[in-house]
């Protein structure tokens, strides 16, 4: 490809970004998935299982299988949600917010190191990009009939 796109440096760079956080991730005895879930899950009162998905843009069965695993490592408990009787909410055991520490110890060094070779600006710029990105995909802008350049 002779120009890159936009959409394929966002794909490239996200891909090398998982590969890191994967090799990371190998030396805690965990993978990428399990740290990104143990963020996503509220450490004092736990996270409803069924926002656990949408707050992390991924599938119910994706999910399962994560938080399956999860639950046999120890990371995790299910319990019920005193709100809503029907619904389970996601703990952390102690093991778990261990874990969770290291992956927010994972991240914020990747962060750091980021923010030391990139300027303030230039990272201003790339949030305002990446927010108007998504909000032209939740808008339904991108494919339209007529899609519209501003």
């Amino acid at each position: 490809m002779k120009e890159v796109t936009i959409d394929y440096a966002l794909r490239a760079t996200w891909q090398a970004v998982a590969r890191m956080y994967n090799e990371e991730a190998k030396n805690f005895e965990t993978t990428m998935a399990i740290g990104f879930t143990l963020l996503s899950i509220d450490p004092k009162t736990g996270t409803p299982s069924t926002s656990l998905g949408p707050k992390m843009g991924m599938e119910a069965t994706s999910l399962s299988r994560i938080l399956k695993s999860m639950e046999e490592k120890g990371l995790i408990e299910r319990k019920p949600n005193p709100a809503d009787g029907r619904g389970v909410l996601i703990h952390l055991t102690d093991f778990g917010l261990e874990k969770r520490k290291d992956s927010k110890d994972v991240v914020l060094q990747f962060n750091e190191v980021v923010k030391n070779h990139v300027s303030e600006e230039k990272l201003k710029n790339f949030f305002e990009v990446t927010e108007v990105i998504n909000k032209l995909i939740v808008d339904k802008k991108i494919y339209t009939k007529k899609a519209t350049t501003k």
